[in-house]
C-alpha cells in the first residue's frame, strides 16, 4: 500500500532543506565553471521567488540549500523551474528534489 506524503504546510517565513541528487548518485557538477553557473541560478531562482538561501553546500554528486521563504512560494513546481533550467542548459541530471 503507497501512502500519500502529508500536505507540506508552507508560510511566509518557513525555513526548508532542499537537496537534490544526480541520477544513479552521478556527479552533476563537472568542473568549478558548473558550480559557478548552478549558483548564478540559485541566485536568480531566490531572486524571483523571494527567497533568502541561508546556507548552500554543493557536493559532487548532491546540493543542500537552507532556504527561508518571504511568502509560501516553495511548492514543487516553483522549486522544480530551477532545476528544469538548469536540465535545459545541460550542465546537471538530476532526478529528484527533497524537502525536509
Amino acid at each position: 500500500k503507497i501512502m500519500a506524503r502529508p500536505l507540506r504546510i508552507e508560510y511566509a517565513g518557513a525555513l526548508y532543506h532542499v537537496t537534490a541528487r544526480g541520477n544513479a548518485q552521478s556527479d552533476i557538477y563537472l568542473t568549478d565553471e558548473d558550480r559557478t553557473d548552478f549558483l548564478a541560478l540559485l541566485n536568480n531562482t531566490c531572486q524571483r521567488h523571494q527567497w533568502l538561501c541561508h546556507a548552500y553546500c554543493l557536493m559532487g554528486n548532491h546540493y543542500h540549500l537552507l532556504i527561508e521563504t518571504q511568502a509560501p512560494t516553495l511548492g514543487w513546481h516553483k522549486a522544480n523551474k530551477m532545476d528544469t533550467t538548469v536540465i535545459k542548459v545541460g550542465l546537471f541530471d538530476i532526478c529528484s528534489i527533497h524537502f525536509s
